[in-house]
């Protein structure tokens, strides 16, 4: 198999960094995307409380029951207009976690499928006679860590893409009561 300890030393080691380097540039993503999400939400939780504190406030000036109602009327539209615009941003801020993430780890899975590539390659070139068994092994074992890379990334996906439907739907049943 390898010539030498030292070469399977190097094939591992370059194998860990790509994983290390996978697993901090998708946390990198999605720590940026779960502040994005946050400064959204800070946006608009600013954003209601002013609208209430505003409409609280011409309802209080109000002099009757009608002139409350109007009041109360007239905050009810710029309140759901701001909910429409919040559903759309974060549709927007997912859709770019959702994109930047799918990159990253596309980047990466290609990296890995070389550098497995590369390994099977070194591994099958220098086999001695007889050691046939602990190639299929090896070969075995990547291909099933590369499966498991795989998986993980297509569950990633899936939970990305269940995020969007939800909001989605949120957003279609704001426009409902708009």
């Amino acid at each position: 198999m390898f010539k030498s300890p030292e070469q399977f030393a190097a094939a591992t080691k370059t194998l860990f960094e790509l994983q290390m380097n996978t697993f901090n540039t998708l946390a990198s993503k999605a720590m940026k995307g779960v502040e994005q999400v946050v400064n959204l939400n800070m946006d608009a939780a600013r954003t209601s409380v002013e609208g209430t504190l505003a409409a609280g406030k011409e309802i209080g000036k109000a002099t009757d029951a009608q002139s409350a109602l109007q009041a109360a009327a007239a905050h009810a539209q710029p309140g759901m207009a701001n909910a429409m615009a919040y559903s759309t941003d974060l549709k927007a801020a997912i859709e770019e976690i959702h994109s930047e993430f799918a990159k990253a780890a596309e980047v990466h899975m290609a990296e890995a499928q070389n550098a497995l590539s590369a390994l099977i390659y070194d591994v099958t070139e220098n086999v001695k006679p007889g050691s046939q068994n602990a190639v299929h092994i090896v070969k075995a074992a990547i291909d099933n860590a590369f499966r498991g890379y795989e998986e993980v990334t297509k569950a990633t996906r899936d939970a990305v893409k269940q995020v969007e439907d939800q909001i989605a739907k949120a957003s279609a049943q704001v426009a409902k009561k708009k």
